[in-house]
């Protein structure tokens, strides 16, 4: 087939890998512009336009996707299918009518559950045991598309955000690759999405990243790995932030408020929650390096009895 790829981060780039490894013809890649980043904020290319240029691919960077010189642009390179996987645009109308095909775009949950802008990171902060793909044929909605195909992974205590963009991304790419052949052999069919179970997936908001120590332990150790490459969730140590990076639940109950150091272990430093308790075993201090839990403790003196979450005058 004849594609134009539209993308921009590191989970669409398996899927633009997928195509050119299967044989496709991609015409062209439409990418995010390049956007200010990190301390110094020099402009750095999204990651699928790094891909795309290694790969000698034409790429573009519109500033709109809604004018006429978009579309134009779009007509001549003449694509069968527009794959778009994570662009972060909607697109209007003529151009998902544009290509024989249609648009078909990646989609990391197993919709219709977590329609919406943070699909992975949301199944894992809700404690969800599986997620998965959807590949799905695109409409002017969000993510309400007929599905084409759909494959699933199971979410396992060691896996976080990080881990879980990193195996979807691959299973996309293998997911798409199969879609696109279903297609063109008139083998998929397309089924709409039950409304009724729908569920939306918001953008992780700056109080996601508060952990609330009167919440359950397994709730917390959710949030931290939902959390977990980035942004992180914190508690506040001393008026200043504390990111908690790993941890393990405990069932033991102390009686101690939530928040309260209650045991420092070989390992780890234990906290009392609304509900059991939370072994920390990794964090980072504000202006340091995340670090092993019996680090922190040797070089802070952390002792039991002090309490997380407060802020102190």
């Amino acid at each position: 087939m004849r594609i134009v790829f539209m993308g921009t981060p590191d989970f669409a780039v398996q899927s633009l890998n997928a195509l050119v490894e299967a044989g496709h013809d991609v015409a062209a890649v439409i990418t995010q512009p390049d956007r200010p980043k990190g301390r110094g904020n020099k402009l750095a290319f999204p990651e699928v336009k790094i891909r795309a240029l290694e790969l000698n691919l034409p790429v573009h960077q519109p500033a709109s996707v809604k004018d006429e010189a978009f579309l134009e642009l779009l007509q001549g390179y003449q694509p069968d299918v527009i794959v778009v996987v994570a662009y972060g645009r909607i697109l209007p109308q003529a151009v998902l009518e544009l290509p024989e095909y249609g648009c078909i775009n990646v989609h990391g949950s197993l919709l219709p559950a977590y329609r919406g802008a943070a699909p992975i990171q949301r199944a894992v902060l809700d404690g969800c045991k599986e997620s998965g793909v959807t590949i799905m044929q695109m409409d002017t909605g969000m993510d309400t598309g007929d599905m084409l195909l759909q494959g699933s992974l199971p979410i396992t205590d060691e896996d976080n955000t990080g881990t879980m963009f990193d195996k979807l991304a691959v299973l996309g790419g293998r997911l798409l690759v199969e879609t696109l052949e279903g297609l063109q052999q008139g083998t998929i069919q397309p089924q709409k999405q039950n409304e009724a179970e729908a569920t939306h997936a918001a953008r992780i908001l700056k109080e996601d990243e508060v952990i609330d120590w009167n919440r359950p332990a397994q709730t917390i150790f959710c949030q931290i790995r939902g959390l977990a490459p980035a942004p992180g969730a914190y508690t506040l140590w001393n008026d200043q932030r504390l990111k908690i990076w790993k941890s393990r639940v405990n069932s033991k109950e102390t009686g101690k408020a939530p928040g309260t150091v209650v045991e420092i272990g070989k390992d780890y430093l234990m906290v009392q929650t609304g509900e059991g308790c939370l072994e920390i075993l990794e964090l980072q201090p504000a202006g340091k390096k995340a670090m092993p839990a019996k680090a922190f403790c040797n070089g802070t003196g952390v002792e039991t009895g002090v309490q997380f979450g407060e802020i102190h005058g």
